[in-house]
Parts: C-alpha cells; structure tokens; sequence
C-alpha cells in the first residue's frame, strides 16, 4: 500500500472544506482531478474515507482516524521544507508559554509539536491556568508568550496579541435529533432542550448569554470542563451542546457520530492567539516560536 502527497492534500483539503467543489476551487485543482485521487487513495487504503450528506461531504470514522496521520504527514513536509531557513538558536535557549486549558489541547499541542521539530534544542516549559492569571504572568516577565482566548483580553495597554483562529459557535446534535432536519435552526429552537455547558475559558459563560431569552426555562443536563465529556454526552443524546468549532470533533471517544450545525442569529466567535508583553525585547527563541504559530490552522471537521 502507497499513496502520494498530493493524494493526502486532496484528502485533507475536501475533509476540511466539506465538499469537492469548494476544495476545487481553493485548491486550484479541477473538481475531476480531486475526485480520482481520493477514490484511488481509499484502494489503497481499503477504507471509505467519505459519506455524502445533504450539506455536503463528510468523513467516515476511518476517514477522521486516517486525517490526523494525513495533517501530520503535511506538517512534517512543511517542516522539511523550511528546516534551513532559519539561524540556528543558541544552545540551552528556552521559553516559557502560557496556556489556557480550551487552547492545551486543540492549539498547543499542534504548535508546540512542530515548534519541537524546527528547534530541538529549546527547552519549553509551559504552564496551564486561567487567561487572567496568565496576563498576570506576561506582565510580571514569568513567561515568554501565551496562546489564550484572546476576544475578551483584559490588560490591553500592557499586553500585544495577535490572532491565530476565529472560532464561531456551532450547535451540536447527536445523530438522528429532530433539530438535525430542520433547514434553518434558531436559538428560540433549543428552548426546550437540555444543554451540556462547558465550563472552561468563557465557554459557559458565553453560552448561557445566548440563552438569555429563555434563561427562565434553561434545561441544563450537564456542566463539565472536559469536551470530550460535551462530546460523548452529546453523542448519547443526553444533550445539545454551543461551543466553538475549534474543540468539535465528529466522533466521539466511543465512536459515536456528533452533527455540527449553524445557527441563525448573531453569536459569538472565538478569537484564540498569542499574547506578550509590550515594551519586552522579545529574544530570538520567542520569535521562532511565534514564526511556528502563525502557520497554525484550525481544523475544520464536519
């Protein structure tokens, strides 16, 4: 079994955009050409990598198990490509960065994964808490840079940022839910349906202001601060859930399906980035890790 990179672009760029047509066109590539290279791809595979809905394309479970390998395979490609670029940095650098815990798992990690394979030798060390205590830290000099929430930053005369993702809220459904029918949901919609609140980064908070409206009759089934908690409560149909594309996932730890859809009116988004100190001579190690992170992007499954 083979298959060739411009088979795994292909793949990713139709699971992320969520159809053919529209990887076509920001690929650049004809519609024909995309289509040949992932029916070749899942021979060789000998899985089905996609499952045609009615909003467009969407990944199988082997499909979402074979993406993750595929955006790692691009990225150490990447990384390949610009590995002599770059001045060496000094032996024993080191940095240190803050990070809230919405942003450890689907950020961090990613940027932190590929900042290790373009500079070895630094020695990273990261702290976990809360966006406010992590702007405390940034202004005392106790850490380098912080990948955080950055739509509600507190310190703006103290503190730099610059956007990585803009996350919008989407309504998760488990499979077979009857809003999952409807073409065009509201939030007056979910009047009647329990809700599973994440408690982490202003995630709760955020939610329970775009319920306001029926705030009275909330139904709240669930608080966690685990997403992955949201997301197999959401798959067993104890819930529905609001939160940021940025922490949705189609599956959930036991395999089940989780339906992602827009919802009408004006909600929020998440703005995640990094933040650091005005004023603060930023050394050669920051500016590499900063170099990293601004290639990041936040994956798109639907």
């Amino acid at each position: 079994m083979s298959f060739t990179l411009k088979q795994v672009r292909y793949f990713v760029g139709v699971a992320e955009f969520g159809s053919v047509t529209r990887a076509s066109r920001e690929l650049a590539i004809s519609q024909s050409a995309i289509t040949e290279a992932i029916k070749d791809l899942e021979q060789r595979l000998g899985v089905k990598l996609f499952e045609r809905r009615s909003r467009g394309l969407e990944t199988t479970y082997q499909g979402h198990v074979f993406l993750r390998h595929a955006k790692a395979i691009l990225a150490e490609v990447s990384n390949a490509e610009t590995i002599f670029d770059s001045t060496p940095l000094p032996k024993g650098a080191r940095l240190n960065v803050g990070v809230t815990s919405l942003t450890a798992g689907y950020v961090l990690s990613d940027i932190l994964a590929r900042f290790r394979r373009a500079c070895p030798g630094v020695e990273v060390n990261a702290v976990e808490d809360t966006g406010e205590y992590l702007e405390h830290l940034i202004v005392g000099g106790e850490l380098d840079v912080a990948v955080m929430v950055v739509s509600n930053l507190r310190n703006h005369d103290a503190l730099h940022s610059e956007i990585l993702a803009v996350s919008p809220f989407r309504l998760w459904l488990p499979i077979g839910h009857r809003l999952s029918e409807v073409e065009s949901i509201s939030l007056e919609d979910l009047r009647d349906e329990p809700q599973i609140l994440l408690d982490v980064d202003e995630m709760q908070a955020e939610t329970l202001r775009l319920t306001s409206a029926y705030r009275a009759n909330l139904k709240i089934a669930f608080r966690t601060r685990s997403v992955e908690a949201v997301r197999s409560l959401v798959a067993s149909g104890a819930g529905v859930a609001l939160l940021p594309d940025l922490v949705y996932r189609p599956w959930s730890l036991e395999g089940d399906r989780i339906e992602s859809r827009d919802v009408s009116g004006k909600l929020p988004v998440v703005q995640v980035g990094f933040v650091w100190r005005r004023g603060a001579g930023m050394t050669e190690t920051t500016r590499a890790f900063l170099s990293v992170a601004q290639s990041y992007h936040s994956p798109r499954l639907r």
